[in-house]
């Protein structure tokens, strides 16, 4: 599907998601399909890698209305208490207009202008520098903004951080986000459950029925060689539904990183579009960037965020576009102006203690010119008149309206 402009960029990217949302729900059933392949080869360990295959795969299909009513009912689970969930992770709460009315304010103005109903404002008590929205229909959408966000950014580049969230709600985002790192969860959770449940049972059988060349001593000598063979054969289906649960599990992180990447430039180009103000934009992501980092918050509830500062290996499994590539993105496709990365926050504080520490040591006190501030350099008169109307010395100011701090 070909885009070339920016809502069609956002219908395509939306076409695209889907599918990837139907082939990470595929993914469940890769991993009912490994489940099956490893009870097969442990219950019996005489097959051939031919059998276990076929009756994997019927095992599949009696399995598939159970794995899709689990997955359902997980889905569902997540859907009506999500928001809770983050709420009780992050701490956040919600706030009216009384309470903020700076914020409350510009949210609102944002809402008429797209015009759209109003989300839920949330303020979580973080000093780190991030936002996120939730939510997966119009009585659920909720923005929430950290204290620390507040207190460093500037009306204009709250407006900018507020309309990038506004435009993740309004593009179908949120919700994608969510049910991806819903089904995300349900192939880690099922994968990691796999994957421990054979890894014990290995460990504790030492030598299983499958593995083990002893069980086969008391058997013939023609039936000790097909024995071997078919025991060779459960552990090839063995190595097979481990490679299984582990590239099902890396691409339901590829689905999730995928999907995050692409709307973070859609979301940062809806702002602009709704602020007319790209400057603000880049301005808010540099203060945001390597400062948005949220104690205690699950990588879940951090790829919902302005900027995750989280980075997999070579920044493979970053669920977020580096700030800079973001920031060049505005600069060329929307005439901003970049100010350049501001000095690692892990500095700062390095950096301005000796400076206040330096300055009242260093900078020598003032010298104050009256006439009793002076004693020590008699050849620098105090600034007198040379004169008085009553005839007095200029030397004395006493009875002179003009003293050395003014007129009396």
């Amino acid at each position: 599907m070909a885009a070339y402009g920016l809502y069609t960029h956002i219908a395509s990217n939306k076409f695209r998601s889907m599918l990837l949302l139907a082939g990470l729900f595929a993914l469940v059933y890769v991993l009912v399909y490994a489940g099956a392949l490893v009870a097969e080869a442990l219950i019996d360990s005489n097959r051939t890698v031919a059998f276990y295959l076929s009756h994997a795969f019927y095992d599949l299909k009696v399995a598939a209305p159970v794995a899709t009513i689990v997955a359902a009912a997980w889905i569902v689970i997540a859907y009506f208490f999500h928001q809770s969930m983050i709420d009780a992770v992050t701490g956040g709460h919600d706030v009216t207009r009384q309470e903020e009315p700076r914020l409350y304010n510009l949210l609102e103005n944002l809402c008429i202008s797209r015009g759209i109903t109003m989300p839920k404002l949330k303020i979580m008590e973080s000093p780190a520098l991030n936002a996120f929205a939730t939510g997966l229909n119009p009585r659920q959408y909720s923005v929430t903004v950290t204290t620390g966000l507040l207190n460093a950014l500037d009306d204009r580049e709250i407006e900018a951080v507020l309309g990038h969230e506004l435009t993740h709600i309004k593009n179908g985002d949120v919700q994608l986000m969510v049910v991806a790192v819903i089904i995300a969860g349900v192939v880690g959770f099922f994968g990691e459950l796999f994957f421990r449940l054979f890894t014990n049972f290995s460990w504790s059988s030492g030598g299983g029925s499958w593995s083990s060349g002893s069980s086969s001593s008391s058997r013939s000598s023609s039936s000790s060689n097909d024995s071997k063979s078919s025991g060779g054969g459960a552990v090839i289906v063995i190595i097979i539904a481990v490679v299984l649960i582990v590239v099902a599990w890396l691409m339901s992180q590829v689905v999730k990183l995928a999907l995050s990447r692409s709307r973070e430039y859609l979301a940062d180009a809806g702002s602009v579009e709704l602020t007319k103000d790209p400057d603000a934009m880049i301005s808010a992501l540099r203060k945001i960037e390597n400062r948005g980092e949220l104690p205690g918050a699950t990588s879940a509830v951090m790829e919902l965020c302005v900027d995750n500062p989280r980075e997999g290996f070579a920044d493979l499994f970053a669920t977020h576009p580096s700030v800079q590539s973001r920031v060049d993105a505005l600069v060329k496709f929307a005439g901003g102006h970049d100010p350049g990365p501001l000095p690692d926050p892990t500095d700062e504080p390095e950096a301005e203690q000796p400076e206040a520490q330096a300055a009242p040591q260093d900078a020598p006190p003032p010298v104050p010119h009256g006439p009793w501030g002076d004693a020590g350099n008699p050849a620098t008169p105090p600034p007198v008149p040379a004169s008085s109307p009553s005839g007095t010395p200029a030397g004395n100011p006493i009875g002179s309206p003009m003293g050395p701090w003014g007129r009396h």
